[in-house]
């Protein structure tokens, strides 16, 4: 079975490798522009792993070289990472969010279409909520107002998937709804890629503890929360990976082709928990100012995640004391 992993060398992407590496999947390939990620991320797959993917830098919205690529490789399974992921970069730059996002989809779906691909995995974010007025939030929760261009290419791209799937039932498609990604491989070898300027917490934590940046800007004291600060509920990249896993082995009990699960620890975390929290278990203060809010930012989310627990026997494992450290780890390593 050939597996297709685009946006292979990216943050998700690359964990997820190493995991079909180590339980055995064979004949991967891996795509990727390296737009924001790089070419060396499969040396460092092959340090942990012992064993070589097939790559290629492609730009998926580029609908000629994509469709050659599925013409050429005879896929069963898409694992569609690739993409681009800022919020408030998705803000400045919203042209270049819709272009990227939904173009690289639907050439996907185009190749996928015309070449037999039997299973297509899709990330999709917990962002399709927008401000949820309950939680947790489940499957069944309606799409919000989305809060940014990311989280409208995501609902955008979850429903370009349903029309698809009602056209294709022979295609399986499920979708990923991420909570907050964070952390990085036990080795310490692989982890969330570095950039200069990080919009997530974590990679913005582990710099400021080491020196890379002067200090934190929490964005907003006044949300209607138990600190005043955003809530998220933040997993473990290898727990996101893992579900991936599950989802090759999917099948639909309803005789459905299409299928949405949560993938969150379903415990919400607030901006000042997590500092708090990696002061304490890393024993390292940190320099972190509050501010203004940010455009785009939900206040509070959490999943409730009993339908990927029993649909897909998944189960997420590491807290988030594993979650600080190992992102630390991997910040030291850099």
């Amino acid at each position: 079975m050939n597996i297709l992993i685009t946006g292979g060398a990216g943050y998700i992407g690359s964990h997820t490798i190493i995991q079909l590496l180590e339980q055995g999947y064979e004949n991967l390939y891996s795509i990727d522009n390296y737009l924001n990620s790089s070419e060396s991320t499969y040396q460092k797959i092959e340090e942990i792993t012992g064993k070589k993917v097939i790559f290629f830098d492609i730009d998926l919205t580029d609908k000629a070289s994509t469709e050659t690529f599925f013409e050429l490789n005879q896929i069963a399974v898409v694992i569609h990472f690739a993409a681009l992921k800022s919020v408030p970069d998705s803000v400045n730059m919203p042209l270049e969010y819709y272009g990227n996002n939904i173009n690289s989809l639907l050439n996907i779906l185009s190749g996928a279409e015309s070449n037999g691909v039997e299973k297509i995995i899709f990330s999709s974010s917990c962002s399709v909520y927008g401000n949820p007025e309950k939680l947790p939030v489940s499957e069944e929760t309606p799409f919000g107002k989305a809060e940014s261009p990311y989280a409208s290419t995501k609902q955008m791209g979850e429903n370009i998937l349903k029309d698809f799937a009602k056209k294709n039932k022979e295609i399986e498609v499920i979708s990923l709804r991420y909570f907050n990604p964070v952390g990085a491989h036990t080795s310490g070898v692989i982890g969330e890629p570095f950039t200069k300027r990080p919009n997530n917490l974590v990679p913005i934590i582990t710099q400021t503890a080491a020196k890379l940046r002067k200090k934190i800007t929490v964005f907003g004291s006044n949300y209607n929360t138990s600190d005043g600060s955003c809530i998220r509920d933040y997993i473990h990249v290898d727990d996101i990976a893992n579900a991936h896993i599950k989802a090759i082995n999917f099948k639909n009990k309803e005789n459905l082709n299409y299928s949405v699960f949560n993938l969150g620890t379903g415990k919400g975390t607030s901006v000042l928990e997590i500092i708090k929290a990696f002061e304490k278990i890393n024993n390292i203060t940190l320099n972190y100012t509050i501010g203004k809010r940010r455009l785009g930012d939900v206040e509070a989310i959490y999943a409730e995640n009993t339908v990927a627990r029993s649909a897909l026997n998944w189960t997420p494992t590491r807290d988030l004391e594993t979650m600080v450290k190992s992102a630390w780890r991997w910040q030291q390593n850099m």
